[in-house]
């Protein structure tokens, strides 16, 4: 289950509905890499595959890998308004570790490939 705030939601579907594209929906995903070792992917896409689990969150389609899935059961989004700027915030609970700009992870069982370059 991956929960998203009101106000992610709310910026989501103004940016969902700026893609001017058909059928988009929100991809979300691992990829390794990163200070941690895994770095969060989110984005639009149109290309759903018979290797994706399918969810309505916020009445938003919602699309992961069942590869990533493991890694981002229980995720929460967030969108904060921080003075002139403002940002989407993720609450991993299966997040062992974070790098201090809180863009990528590690877990209990799996620390990925941290990225040579630290960020």
């Amino acid at each position: 289950m991956i929960t998203i705030s009101e106000s992610a939601a709310g910026q989501l579907k103004t940016m969902l509905a700026e893609q001017e594209i058909p059928n988009m929906f929100l991809r979300l995903g691992v990829t390794e890499g990163g200070c941690s070792g895994f770095s969060y992917a989110m984005g639009f896409d149109d290309n759903e595959t018979d290797q994706d689990v399918y969810m309505d969150v916020q009445g938003m389609k919602v699309v992961v890998s069942k590869d990533d899935i493991r890694y981002l059961n229980g995720l929460e989004i967030d969108f904060e308004e921080s003075g002139m700027t403002g940002g989407f915030t993720i609450n991993n609970p299966n997040a062992t570790a974070t790098c201090g700009c809180g863009s990528s992870f590690r877990t209990k069982d799996d620390a990925g490939k941290p990225a040579a370059e630290p960020c």
